[in-house]
């Protein structure tokens, strides 16, 4: 009786507990005090410590997750997440809306319905609820593969654990939204942290993303995170015929969505609403660059469909980007890694958008020509994007005849190597030239290529002034010894990145490609190349014709791939990175059903195999990767330091994998 009778106290706090959440957060009408507020939380906490077997998944306590994740586990979005196409003008938007018209058929005279919204500048979320309850939420990753942020997401008191007012809640329903740094609660950050002496964080954009992102969620809850729902992806059981149904039942089940989202009767009203809310950006609650368009009949959208990119029936309308006018105090040149030279402006700091400017690329002499831009010049300078600076002209009539014109110098400035010049673009053509080696470092250790966290332009700077490294092949034959009297470096900070540049010698061939730097051959180019030749040695024997066969490689890319491998100083270097224990992982595209309707969950760290690899080859047979375990998973591949879904498969009574069995299934 007593259980029974602490069940209902439960059953009638939750729901209580949550309602005062949904008016603090969401409806910003509280109805209790703070204080009484925190008695509900610790009488409800007190409750559940007692009797731990009663806690259920939505109640306000489990918000905050104890561990401390060891990495992010990839979630399949069962709708990709793809974005959208970007317009500027009003032209842009009649463009789209007669688009939609003659691929629907439509006459010129037929008005369309339109729902529109601010365009937010923060961080997609997706969360996935199962008959009501929030079971997955994830980024949006490369749009097909985001990252698990469960623990994370449910910190932010906005996002309802428990779809609200829906007695039969859809079986699967996939919420996406948009998770804020309000400005207000930005600009209390950067004041807090100036008056400690702290560098101010430079957007509130970043720092909602770096704050989801913590592996330990407690940290995440410290953060004034708030979460706006937009739309849904997948939704299993709930038929929706317009997008302005979608945003009603957002609200209805408890969602924060933003009041300024309308509904409209044709284009050119929702031009007329892009136009007010630009005027009125500054009073948003958050950032925004543009406003969202999208076509209301569902129906249509279902038509309409989407290209390789982005959706036909949306378009996100931008914002004039932000402007000032300030002083170029000098003009100086940079290299980057592949050697290319570029004009950079030093500018007089000015903030743009919350945001200072003290440098803007000039991308090429040419440009530098056509704008007249000189050293000296009062210029007009832009976020384009709301981003990326740049000079968009200058004003000759602030000049007071001081002002230099810029030229190209002859030399590189890092090397003092005769610059060459190829079209509009200039080069130093030497490998050795200490800019493009550091950007070469730099680049090897970055995510999409060797991972090498701890190796930072400070670092590598550090290396190469001190003569600890030459070329990015050093890098992994660095030894403890050589670094630890370093400035920076303590025993326990040498052995960490020791070790981590130890973990990461093995690398997909994709991302070797990428690593070592060929000209014109970035991340989705090494893909291609990785996937049409099955070694290493294949491709350095490879001619241009053979190269030219693949589709995406054309005549100048393919040149530039047989030339790298042509210079001997790049063959070098490879073989030293071999030597010193870099491995290559060769991953054939075989069409197999071997493992069809086998489902997998990977944990722990596993021995010969990242999880990227493991879950990839799992694929090639026709096996599936999820990120959580049910009675449902076949198998748990257990590597060294699992976590709690090796006991949560002891418990359902799934078979466990280690290494060796691992190894033998997916031969």
């Amino acid at each position: 009786m007593n259980g029974y009778i602490l069940r209902l106290q439960l059953l009638a706090r939750i729901p209580e507990t949550l309602n005062h959440d949904r008016l603090y957060y969401i409806e910003n009408e509280p109805t209790i005090s703070d204080s009484e507020y925190d008695a509900l939380m610790r009488e409800l906490r007190n409750t559940e410590d007692a009797h731990p077997k009663l806690i259920t998944p939505d109640s306000p306590t489990q918000r905050v997750s104890g561990t401390i994740a060891e990495g992010f586990d990839s979630v399949q979005h069962i709708v990709p997440m793809i974005s959208i196409d970007n317009i500027q003008t009003e032209d842009d938007a009649h463009d789209f809306d007669k688009r939609i018209k003659r691929f629907l058929e439509l006459d010129e005279g037929i008005d369309i319905e339109y729902v529109c919204e601010p365009k937010f500048d923060g961080v997609s979320a997706s969360l996935t609820y199962k008959n009501g309850l929030l079971r997955t939420g994830a980024t949006r990753g490369d749009g097909k593969t985001g990252e698990n942020i469960t623990q994370n997401l449910k910190t932010i008191k906005a996002i309802p654990l428990r779809l609200n007012n829906d007695s039969r809640p859809p079986e699967i329903v996939e919420v996406r939204g948009e998770v804020i740094y309000s400005t207000a609660a930005f600009a209390r950050l950067n004041k807090e942290l100036a008056k400690e002496g702290k560098p101010v964080y430079a957007n509130a954009r970043n720092t909602a993303s770096g704050s989801l992102r913590q592996l330990d969620p407690s940290i995440t809850a410290t953060r004034p995170l708030d979460f706006y729902g937009w739309g849904f992806g997948h939704a299993q059981g709930s038929n929706n015929n317009s997008e302005w149904e979608v945003i009603n039942k957002l609200k209805n089940w408890g969602f924060k969505v933003d009041p300024r989202i309308s509904m409209f009767n044709n284009i050119e009203q929702a031009i007329s609403y892009h136009h007010e809310i630009e005027s009125s950006r500054d009073k948003l609650p958050y950032d925004a660059d543009g406003v969202v368009i999208k076509v209301n009949n569902k129906k249509f959208q279902k038509e309409l469909g989407s290209t390789a990119k982005y959706p036909r029936w949306a378009v996100a309308y931008k914002f004039k980007a932000r402007q000032a006018t300030t002083t170029i105090n000098d003009i100086i040149v940079q290299v980057g890694r592949m050697g290319l030279i570029t004009p950079l402006a030093k500018v007089e700091p000015v903030i743009i958008a919350g945001v200072t400017i003290s440098n803007a690329s000039l991308h090429t002499q040419d440009i530098v020509m056509q704008k007249d831009i000189r050293k000296g010049d009062t210029v007009l300078i832009e976020r384009a994007g709301d981003v990326i600076p740049q000079i968009v002209k200058s004003i000759p009539e602030k000049r007071t005849g001081k002002e230099k014109k810029f030229k190209m110098p002859l030399h590189c400035p890092s090397c003092s190597t005769r610059i060459e010049k190829e079209g509009s673009y200039y080069y130093c053509p030497n490998l050795s030239c200490p800019d493009q080696v550091k950007g070469r470092i730099e680049h090897l250790a970055s995510r999409k290529a060797f991972d090498i966290s701890g190796l930072g332009e400070k670092i590598v700077i550090q290396f190469l002034q001190e003569g600890i490294i030459n070329d990015p092949a050093d890098i992994f034959s660095l030894k403890k010894e050589t670094i630890i009297d370093l400035e920076r470096f303590a025993d326990k900070s040498t052995e960490n990145l020791i070790n981590e540049i130890e973990k990461n010698k093995r690398v997909t061939f994709d991302r070797f490609l990428n690593a070592i730097s060929i000209k014109h051959v970035g991340q989705r180019m090494s893909q291609v190349v990785a996937e049409n030749f099955k070694d290493l040695d294949t491709l350095i024997n490879a001619d241009e014709q053979q190269l030219l066969e693949i589709d995406s490689v054309g005549p100048e890319i393919a040149k530039s791939i047989v030339n790298f491998f042509k210079i001997e100083s790049n063959i070098n270097t490879i073989n030293k990175m071999l030597d010193a224990g870099v491995e290559i992982i060769y991953i054939q595209k075989v069409k197999s059903d071997k493992l069809s309707g086998k489902t997998f969950v990977l944990t722990g760290t596993l021995e010969n195999y990242t999880r990227d690899e493991a879950k990839e080859l799992i694929e090639s047979l026709g096996g599936k990767v999820t990120s959580s375990v049910t009675k449902k998973s076949s198998y748990v591949i257990a590597g060294e330091n699992p976590g709690s879904k090796l006991d949560k498969a002891m418990s359902l009574g799934v078979e466990i994998l280690d290494a060796k069995s691992m190894k033998d299934l997916l031969k």
